[in-house]
């Protein structure tokens, strides 16, 4: 099997699982228990929380452990706006790419109580910064725009954004997921001047099913869930340690091996599309004109079916996308491609390439020696 589909998950490192194991096994104390075993595992936990936070350039403290990327952003938006009364007044800004976990989030407050603000991104897809100006208003309570877009790879100016809420009202929270930037591009809390980030363990090496929030010192959000007083009182129930310790050692690796791995993997990517375009010249990268991620590539194919290139490409051993993995069922156009102005036809038309750290020069050799004549033959049965 070609793995080209790290943007959906990305596999568990052996490192990682060597991590993992003795606390599904031996080690199986519940952290809350004041016990050899149960402070054993509290004490990795706080080890664990040292390495994630130190990912995103936060403190310990500032981290919140959750079951994933999809909680983390509901925790933020939804923790945040329910400071607020829901009267009709305050108002929820998001931009028109987000993954379903922002925009669902934020259309289900819409429609209970809550003012909702989506903004328009140009070609490229990126926000439009005079959109989300006209937008705030003194009844904003939060803004979430994505760190980087996961089908398209663009990278969005969240510093620049954060700059402009809070130059109007230091008491507007800005959030952001960086569930597809962490461990690819470097991140710091401070320097975005973000209040609220949101990052998942299985886009970076690290298991599924665990993730976590950065939320500023001092900041206190209404937790989705009630029971017990766990992770400052945010996320109740007992912690997955197993998962958790995964997750602080895929964060350690990506932090160490991150130059390198981005440099590396940059140049694949550039190599592929180099590569394609001459062997399918009329074949275009959707969003290039952007700042990206260094392993994403979405490519349309003209007006063809996607998801016949992608059937005949998995038929051939090779795993990619035709657009986030969580919309797989869907039989509409991506919202990401056509928000930048693509129809409908070409938006269905586009592939989605995404590199990780187990790619190689060779697994594009294998790929572009077989898909021009499967983009041929999409085409052939429309």
């Amino acid at each position: 099997m070609i793995y080209l589909d790290s943007n959906a998950t990305t596999p568990i490192l052996p490192e990682v699982l060597e991590a993992m194991l003795p606390f599904l096994r031996d080690e199986y104390g519940n952290p809350s228990s004041g016990h050899r075993l149960g402070r054993r595992a509290a004490g990795t936990i706080a080890e664990s929380r040292e390495a994630v936070a130190s990912v995103v350039g936060a403190e310990p403290t500032e981290i919140v452990f959750l079951s994933g990327g999809t909680e983390s952003d509901n925790l933020a938006i939804k923790g945040s706006a329910r400071k607020k009364p829901a009267n009709g007044e305050w108002q929820i800004i998001t931009s028109a790419v987000e993954h379903p976990a922002v925009l669902k989030t934020v259309h289900n407050l819409a429609e209970n109580g809550y003012r909702e603000s989506v903004i328009p991104v140009d070609l490229n897809g990126v926000v439009n910064l005079d959109t989300l100006r006209d937008a705030l208003d003194s009844k904003t309570v939060l803004v979430s725009i994505m760190h980087s877009n996961n089908e398209t790879g663009t990278l969005e100016p969240v510093k620049e954004i954060a700059n402009l809420v809070k130059g109007l009202d230091e008491r507007i929270l800005v959030h952001t997921d960086a569930v597809q930037s962490a461990g690819k591009v470097p991140l710091d809390v401070n320097d975005l001047g973000v209040d609220l980030l949101s990052i998942s363990a299985h886009k970076m090496y690290g298991p599924k099913g665990i993730g976590a929030l950065y939320v500023r010192r001092g900041l206190k959000l209404d937790s989705l869930m009630t029971g017990g007083s766990h992770e400052r009182g945010m996320r109740a129930g007992t912690e997955n340690v197993a998962g958790i310790v995964g997750f602080g050692k895929a964060c350690e690796i990506v932090e160490r091996d991150i130059e390198s791995d981005t440099a590396r993997i940059a140049k694949l990517r550039d190599q592929f599309e180099e590569r394609l375009l001459s062997a399918i010249p009329y074949a275009a990268i959707n969003c290039s004109g952007a700042d990206r991620l260094p392993g994403t590539s979405n490519v349309c194919f003209g007006s063809v079916k996607g998801e016949t290139i992608f059937i005949q490409c998995d038929l051939q051993g090779i795993a990619l996308s035709t657009g986030s993995a969580c919309s797989s069922g869907s039989v509409e156009p991506s919202h990401v491609l056509t928000a930048t102005g693509l129809d409908a036809g070409r938006a269905e038309g586009s592939i989605r390439f995404s590199f990780g750290k187990t790619n190689r020069v060779e697994d594009i050799d294998y790929l572009l020696e077989r898909l021009p004549a499967i983009v041929e033959a999409a085409k052939t049965t429309l």
